[in-house]
């Protein structure tokens, strides 16, 4: 019996939203509360921000591949802004690729795993009191439908 499988690769598009929703919903597992694409007072835009239910303040960089990992190095600046920080990638990802510093979560649309636990940092108070707040506030707008950008 001849047996043909078609393989069917996702755009880089559709392999960041598919990496995004599941490290969102393992973050939501982990007890997290997640949002999407949240401006940083550096102007730099983190793929996924999380607020634990302690105030740990989580920051997810999804990588599609190969191509957006070598060209986006900016991941460093997002550090300050967290106590903890993980790259998120599809399973098929060449994660050898990856520093070995950071947390490592492989994720597709329906969920991830922690492979990497992120190093714990500390933020200072002031700053994750700024950051919880403007945090919680544009939850708070993009629950009522309010357009906001920024922390």
């Amino acid at each position: 019996m001849d047996v043909s499988v078609t393989v069917i690769a996702a755009s880089r598009p559709e392999t960041t939203a598919s990496v995004t929703r599941g490290a969102a919903r393992l973050l939501t597992a982990l007890g997290y509360a997640p949002l999407a694409e949240v401006t940083l007072p550096n102007g730099r835009r983190a793929d996924l921000m999380a607020l634990g239910p302690r105030g740990k303040i989580f920051i997810v960089e999804v990588k599609s591949g190969t191509e957006d990992y070598r060209t986006d190095l900016k991941w460093g600046e997002y550090l300050p802004y967290c106590d903890a920080f993980a790259f998120a990638v599809a399973p098929e990802f060449p994660r050898e690729i990856l520093p070995e510093t950071p947390g490592l979560i492989v994720a597709d649309g329906f969920g991830g795993a922690v492979l990497r636990e992120a190093p714990a940092a500390r933020l200072a108070g002031a700053r994750r009191k700024t950051l919880t707040l403007a945090f919680g506030r544009l939850a708070a707008l993009r629950a009522a439908g309010v357009a906001a950008v920024e922390l």
